[in-house]
């Protein structure tokens, strides 16, 4: 049975115009084996699933509040015609700190059956409280490191407007460390207009199966995480007006919560 894994790793961000702005900063993340856990609890004593804790992991918080999860992701994949999406489905994700969490992005990695990468849902959040998925979908089975792409569509940060599109590169590899063999994951994304690459942004991190100790340190070593997102968010919008970055209003969200 596959196991929930919590990932240490880094966040970063670029913006290359019109004014040079770059980050990084140290995140954990969780991978949950969806079709593996089902609805059982995570079985520790500092992680829950859909309860208060240290750290915790809510279904609310993800799919349409109505349906399990599997069976959500499953829907939303046969509406789009894919019907041969019948593995694991991973979904990569923050977990919430002391009750609070904000996800600018989450994956939603499809499998087919027999384990290659078959579409990924891309799950968006903005500061305004609106959420669009992006379909990446190629009509067959993929390698993990093909280039995928979507059309810009939802309106994320006030510095850039609803317009170019998104190349997204997936990347997943083994490697061993003292003995023991790690996964690591990769999640690039460039944001691109007219005139070319704007933004690039990753977040990668090396896996790690949960437990109390791991969750324990977790959270000691990048204490209130999620907090620090929303703050970060902020921090880096005030730098881009203090360079004079143009500022665009908010748009209408999109007519369909969904895009491809």
């Amino acid at each position: 049975m596959s196991s929930v894994q919590i990932c240490f790793g880094e966040v970063r961000h670029t913006r290359l115009r019109p004014a040079r702005n770059a980050f990084a900063y140290g995140v954990y993340f969780i991978r949950l084996p969806m079709r593996a856990i089902g609805a059982a609890p995570f079985g520790g004593k500092l992680f829950s699933r859909n309860r208060f804790n240290l750290l915790s992991f809510h279904d609310r918080d993800h799919g349409d509040g109505t349906l399990t999860l599997v069976d959500w992701i499953d829907g939303l994949l046969r509406r789009e015609g894919i019907d041969d999406a019948d593995g694991e489905i991973w979904l990569q994700t923050f977990p919430r700190v002391l009750g609070y969490v904000f996800n600018p992005v989450s994956f939603w990695f499809c499998h087919a059956k027999d384990g290659r990468l078959r579409a990924v849902l891309c799950e968006v959040n903005n500061t305004f409280g609106e959420r669009h998925y992006y379909l990446l979908d190629t009509g067959m089975a993929m390698p993990f490191g093909v280039e995928l792409a979507a059309r810009k569509v939802f309106h994320v940060s006030p510095f850039c407007a609803v317009e170019g599109g998104y190349r997204f590169r997936f990347m997943h590899a083994l490697r061993t460390h003292g003995g023991r063999e790690q996964e690591r994951i990769t999640a690039r994304i460039e944001h691109h207009d007219a005139a070319g690459t704007l933004l690039q942004t990753s977040i990668c991190g090396t896996a790690h199966v949960l437990s109390d100790a791991v969750a324990l340190k977790a959270f000691f070593s990048f204490p209130l995480m999620t907090f620090n997102v929303v703050a970060r968010i902020h921090w880096q919008a005030l730098r881009l007006w203090i360079k004079r970055v143009p500022f665009f209003t908010k748009p209408m969200p999109p007519s369909s919560e969904l895009s491809r």
